[in-house]
């Protein structure tokens, strides 16, 4: 895996990626924080959100295969919490059917659907949003909309270093495979904790060395970045139409 596995897109040339990396930022928070604040059953106000996000990939000429993909790394969680609210929230008391002492009820599925949409709605675009927008862009409008500082290093460092790991596990699995690595589970067990704590292990020591080279080249906690540009009217105008787009959605569909 590499930077790849994020940027395939950021780098095109679309009206979407030319706009200012805080004026998408604005609109991806605005958009969900309108959808996990909505009332109950929004579905159509969910469906207008969704078209938007898809309106806008389209533009950026960004697949909707790759965003689903992505997603569904993310939808097993969301999956996971929603998955006992059919069995569990009654409402009314209107069972949709019922095996032994499991009923399953109407408000209950309503309730999951209502969740699920709500998680993957947001979900979508955040994916959405690195896909059109290089990650140092992202940190660099976070560190500009006054984000604390040591959030914005500690997703940095985040990103630099998730891909050095991802290869330290990768020669770690090769290691253990050449090695043969069979046997009964237990065994299998106890190897799977060696190697969790030898990465833990060489992280650490791997975190000591890059933190003291960077001290002896003068680092002080700041990454010092340009200025920026300032922003323009195809910026404001994306912004203002983007919220009012989803202000007005939600007004009059909710």
């Amino acid at each position: 895996m590499s930077h790849a596995f994020f940027d395939r897109y950021t780098t095109l040339k679309t009206p979407v990626h030319m706009l200012d990396a805080r004026i998408k930022i604005a609109v991806a928070l605005i958009l969900i924080v309108s959808t996990v604040s909505l009332p109950k059953y929004s579905f159509p106000v969910y469906a207008v959100y969704f078209a938007f996000i898809i309106a806008v990939t389209a533009l950026a000429r960004v697949p909707f295969g790759y965003l689903f993909k992505r997603s569904l790394v993310v939808a097993p969680f969301a999956l996971a919490a929603a998955v006992f609210m059919p069995f569990t929230i009654s409402g009314s008391g209107d069972a949709v059917f019922q095996a032994g002492p499991i009923t399953a009820y109407h408000a209950g599925f309503m309730a999951f659907f209502n969740a699920v949409s709500k998680s993957y709605v947001g979900v979508l675009m955040v994916i959405a949003l690195t896909a059109v927008t290089p990650f140092p862009k992202l940190l660099e409008g976070l560190e500009r909309l006054r984000v604390p500082g040591m959030f914005v290093t500690l997703t940095g460092f985040t990103y630099r270093y998730l891909f050095v790991l991802i290869e330290e596990v990768k020669r770690m699995k090769r290691a253990r495979d050449l090695r043969f690595y069979g046997g009964r589970w237990l065994w299998q067990a106890g190897t799977a904790g060696q190697m969790a704590g030898s990465l833990f292990l060489r992280s650490f020591e791997r975190g000591e060395r890059v933190y003291n080279a960077m001290l002896s080249r003068g680092f002080d906690g700041v990454f010092r970045g340009g200025s920026g540009r300032p922003l323009n009217g195809m910026d404001w105008s994306a912004l203002i139409i983007s919220t009012v787009f989803i202000t007005g959605a939600r007004m009059l569909l909710k």
